[in-house]
């Protein structure tokens, strides 16, 4: 099994901070051997995603495999969807159920993102699922230490897999959150992908499968209550610096 950093964002996106080959070195020191990208749809296009993807190449290594991929948001700026694989780009603003059929049509990979982020869960469409790979669970950017109390529930009943993305913007979005993938083959785009597709993969958090997490018990309320106390913690801090 190799370790996959999901949702990764570099100066390539608006508000990225961090060049490619840094990600690849800081990742790769702490264990990763993958990273999948998802910079944001904004400002690209066709010409800019295929520099983007030589890029991504040329950063790449024997240690560390960049994925390029595209975090694709609706109109309203609240759905958001990651995309990996040979997919052209798409546009902005796409209604999600569009993106989708056009994801699959090129026979790539997407992912709904960070389901609590200003409340998206609640424009889930049930008739994404059979276009979707996955739901992202736990986003480190936007749930914090412990997995979202609203996201596992659209998972349940269906085939979809849970999901662990950093959502790294800078260096605080750090976090044992990793997707594990068992390649037997050379690491490569394809074979990261088609890992994925076959579901050959597993979310961790911390080290331990998601689905220790999920149901709530000792866990699960150890990590709700850290991150209570790493927001409290958080908003005391700013509210000293207004001082």
């Amino acid at each position: 099994m190799i370790k996959a950093a999901c949702h990764i964002h570099s100066e390539w996106s608006y508000d990225g901070k961090w060049s490619l080959p840094k990600l690849a070195a800081e990742f790769g020191r702490r264990g990763y051997r993958v990273l999948l990208m998802t910079e944001h749809d904004r400002g690209f296009t066709q010409a800019r995603l295929l520099e983007y993807r030589d890029a991504c190449a040329q950063a790449s290594s024997e240690t560390v495999l960049i994925v390029p991929g595209i975090e694709y948001s609706d109109a309203d700026n609240i759905v958001h969807t990651l995309v990996w694989g040979l997919v052209s780009f798409l546009g902005e603003a796409l209604p999600t159920m569009e993106l989708l059929q056009r994801v699959e049509a090129a026979k790539g990979v997407a992912v709904f993102a960070h389901p609590s982020r200003k409340e998206a869960w609640k424009k889930f469409d049930r008739q994404w699922c059979s276009k979707l790979l996955g739901v992202e669970i736990w986003n480190r950017k936007t749930d914090g230490w412990a997995p979202s109390k609203t996201a596992a529930p659209l998972i349940q009943g269906t085939s979809l897999l849970p999901f662990v993305g950093m959502d790294f913007h800078t260096q605080r979005q750090f976090f044992p959150l990793a997707t594990e993938l068992e390649i037997q083959s050379p690491i490569t785009e394809t074979s990261v992908l088609e890992c994925l597709k076959s579901r050959r993969c597993r979310a961790t958090g911390l080290n331990m499968s998601l689905e220790e997490f999920l149901p709530q018990g000792w866990r699960r309320s150890g990590l709700q209550a850290a991150e209570y106390g790493r927001r409290a913690a958080a908003l005391t801090f700013r509210k000293l610096k207004l001082v």
